[in-house]
C-alpha cells in the first residue's frame, strides 16, 4: 500500500480508495459517452468528431473505444443489466469495458452512479485490507516460478477459449434487462408491408 494510505486510519483509507474507484469509473463512463455523442454529431453534421483528442494522454483510450474495446462490456450490460457495473469491480480489465460500455449505451448518469457505489466500496475495502500485498505476492511468485505462472496462464486461456467457442456454437438470444432498452419495439410487419425505420443516428438515453 502507498505510504500516504498506510498512514491513514483504516476506514479513511477505505473511503479514499472507494472515492478513487468511483472517480475512475466516472472517467471511463464519460469517455464512452463522449464517443457516442461524437459519433452522433458526426453522422448528423457529417464532420469530424470533436470529442476525440488528436494528442494527449486520452488519445489511446479514445482510440481503444473507437476500435470496439468496450464491446464485451456493452454486450454484458445488454445481457445482464446494471448489475454488471458493481460486479465488474472484482475483475481486472473487464471493469473498464463495462464502465465505458455504460457510457456508450448512454445509461442515465444517476443510475450508473448508484450502481457504482457497492462495487467501488468493495474495491476500496479489498485494497485497504491487503489488495496491494496480494498483487505483490502474485507478481513475486510469477518471477520466482515462471514455469508455474506460464502453466496457470495457459490453463486460463484454454478455459476462456472453450467458453468463447461454446457461446459461438450455442447462441442464446436474451431480452435486454436494462429498463428502456428493447421496449416499444414495433410489431412484426404483415406480409407485403414495410416495417417503419427509426431516424438515422437516433440513440435513446437509458
Amino acid at each position: 500500500m502507498p505510504d500516504f494510505l498506510a498512514a491513514m486510519p483504516y476506514w479513511l483509507a477505505v473511503g479514499v480508495l472507494s472515492a478513487m474507484g468511483l472517480a475512475r469509473g466516472q472517467m471511463m463512463y464519460w469517455l464512452g459517452r463522449g464517443v457516442t455523442e461524437g459519433a452522433l454529431r458526426t453522422s448528423r453534421k457529417h464532420q469530424q468528431s470533436e470529442t476525440t483528442p488528436r494528442t494527449g494522454p486520452l488519445r489511446k483510450t479514445m482510440l481503444w473505444l473507437d476500435r470496439g474495446g468496450a464491446d464485451p462490456g456493452v454486450r454484458a450490460l445488454h445481457r445482464w443489466g446494471l448489475v454488471m457495473v458493481p460486479l465488474s469491480y472484482v475483475t481486472v480489465g473487464f471493469q473498464s469495458m463495462v464502465q465505458a460500455g455504460a457510457g456508450i449505451l448512454r445509461i442515465a448518469w444517476w443510475k450508473y452512479l448508484i450502481a457504482q457505489l457497492p462495487g467501488a466500496f468493495v474495491w476500496g475495502l479489498f485494497y485497504a485490507t491487503g489488495g496491494f500485498l496480494a498483487w505483490k505476492y502474485l507478481f513475486t511468485q510469477a518471477q520466482t516460478y515462471p514455469y508455474r505462472a506460464a502453466l496457470v496462464a495457459i490453463a486460463l486461456l484454454a478455459v476462456i477459449a472453450v467458453i468463447v467457442r461454446y457461446r459461438r456454437n450455442h447462441p442464446r438470444p436474451a431480452a435486454c434487462p436494462i429498463p428502456g432498452v428493447g421496449e416499444d419495439e414495433p410489431a412484426a410487419a404483415e406480409p407485403g408491408t414495410a416495417r417503419p425505420q427509426a431516424p438515422a443516428g437516433e440513440v435513446r438515453s437509458i
